[in-house]
């Protein structure tokens, strides 16, 4: 049976397929994210995953009586987009709030434009620390940090006995957020990366990091970048005849990514910050397995989940918000959480703690293409 765990506790493509709907929506959710580009599987995905629930929700009567509408756009995971979309979201949709937006260098670009309107952004899909110390008054977390998760795949891996670890890094603040983590890791395992060799997010060379790890013969890789290059430069390391151990983190944790990885993908470790999506055991897996075969879809991923998961706590704080939400109502609403339970997990939120959850999980995809526990 899953432990409580107590925190410190479609798309614009054509644009009007996200605003479909939004002319009656009384109560507006923006979100900008990745839809195309290198992170689109994992980012449609957690979209799915928000909309099974906010779909129920609206099924139901909507929220103190008003619909939920998640208006979506795309920024092709670039931080500029990003930060045009978010002003857009806020000026013209009459956003609330924003919402489950994709990567960490979009999320810290966005920031400056939460103060300037008042308005928060919750659950954004990075694990970045920089979203959760110093507290950002208007960022609600609802997720673990990618420190936790790198920390975790590290011990994981030096308890059964691996010591000769690279690294291989995205050279950006995810990338060097996500590092820290390894690092402390191998540093209580009293140990030093046998490499930590960085590639650029847009052009990865990807020759150059499999001549690396074939000339230091790593037992495992912490392999810290988006879907695409994880994928593409893990056949890459296969062909050259590598063994080593891959690990990525859980911004890869959905079934586009096993696709990507294709006949390589087993055997692959990914972190995860949510229960594992099979467990029925576990009520909100359960629930949103539930209303997924109402739907008629084949499954729930992790990423799913963690939409899913995201789209309860902004419906929880809506109805806290009364029937007038603001704004403002909604971030004190999201900051009397205490030890709400989402379905087994419990998210907290206090004026000096934004960070919602701290679950943290390793995966390993399976010769069926499916992650296991």
């Amino acid at each position: 049976m899953l432990p409580h765990r107590h925190a410190r506790a479609a798309v614009v493509i054509p644009l009007l397929i996200g605003l479909a709907g939004s002319a009656t929506a009384q109560i507006v959710i923006g979100q900008t994210s990745g839809f195309t580009g290198s992170v689109a599987t994992g980012v449609k995905e957690n979209t799915d995953g928000a909309r099974l629930y906010f779909d129920a929700v609206n099924e139901r009567g909507g929220v103190n009586g008003q619909r939920v509408e998640l208006v979506s756009l795309d920024d092709k995971f670039d931080p500029k987009l990003a930060v045009e979309n978010a002003r857009k979201l806020v000026t013209e949709k009459k956003a609330i709030a924003l919402f489950l937006n994709r990567g960490t260098p979009h999320s810290e670009a966005i920031m400056p434009l939460l103060k300037e309107f008042k308005v928060p952004l919750i659950a954004p899909s990075t694990g970045a620390m920089s979203l959760h110390k110093p507290v950002h008054p208007y960022v609600f977390n609802v997720r673990a940090t990618y420190q936790r998760e790198s920390e975790k795949a590290v011990q994981h891996l030096t308890t059964i006995g691996i010591t000769r670890i690279g690294i291989l890094q995205t050279d950006d603040s995810f990338g060097g957020d996500a590092v820290q983590g390894a690092l402390k890791g191998l540093e209580k395992a009293k140990l030093e990366p046998l490499f930590l060799e960085k590639f650029d997010r847009a052009k990865p060379d990807l020759a150059r990091m499999t001549q690396v790890v074939q000339q230091r013969e790593p037992q495992a890789v912490i392999f810290i970048g988006s879907a695409n290059t994880v994928a593409e430069g893990t056949k890459a390391l296969r062909t050259a005849g590598s063994r080593a151990q891959v690990v990525t983190l859980s911004n890869n944790a959905s079934g586009g990514f096993v696709k990507l990885l294709g006949e390589h993908g087993r055997g692959t470790i990914v972190t995860q910050v949510f229960p594992y999506e099979r467990s029925l055991a576990a009520p909100i897996v359960k629930e949103a397995a539930d209303l997924a075969k109402d739907k008629g879809l084949d499954e729930v991923t992790p990423a799913m989940l963690e939409g899913f998961a995201a789209a309860k706590v902004v419906v929880e704080g809506l109805r806290r918000a009364g029937a007038n939400p603001t704004p403002g109502k909604l971030v004190q609403a999201l900051e009397t959480f205490r030890r709400v339970d989402i379905g087994g997990l419990e998210v907290s939120f206090s004026p000096n703690d934004h960070s919602g959850l701290d679950y943290a999980d390793l995966s390993i995809i399976g010769p069926e293409g499916k992650f296991r526990r």
